[in-house]
């Protein structure tokens, strides 16, 4: 009986889980981000680094940015888990990191920005 119930609720966490990443409407979500990064084929490091290929990408790796010791000791390899967990509250996540953004608290919106980051490859190019 329990394991038809916990069947049951993962048929219907898995779609909602799905329709929660829309990469369209997280592009939307990264102008809240963009004062501060840069994405695509022009990215550059502005306040915070360019965010091409982010994910699989080792936490203070881009070439020419100045990262806190923080970032750069973090051991962090970003996926989609660690990256939301840094997004919900990048000070509690990295303690004594540089990022000055308080976070971003609703689970759609963070869900739908992952989704729209990991489009770009590390070149900045759309991933096919």
């Amino acid at each position: 009986m329990l394991s038809r119930i916990l069947a049951l609720a993962l048929i219907v966490a898995v779609p909602s889980m799905a329709a929660a990443q829309d990469a369209e409407e997280g592009k939307n979500v990264f102008k809240k981000c963009r004062a501060c990064h840069d994405v695509g084929d022009k990215a550059k490091n502005k306040v915070g680094p360019e965010l091409n290929g982010l994910l699989g990408r080792k936490a203070g790796s881009v070439e020419g940015f100045n990262y806190s010791d923080a970032m750069k000791n973090s051991g962090i390899t970003w996926d989609e888990a660690k990256l939301g967990e840094y997004l919900t509250d990048p000070k509690k996540t990295v303690p004594g990191n540089k990022m000055v953004f308080a976070g971003l608290k609703n689970e759609t919106e963070r869900a739908n920005l992952i989704a729209y980051l990991a489009t770009f490859a590390a070149d900045g190019t759309a991933k096919k």
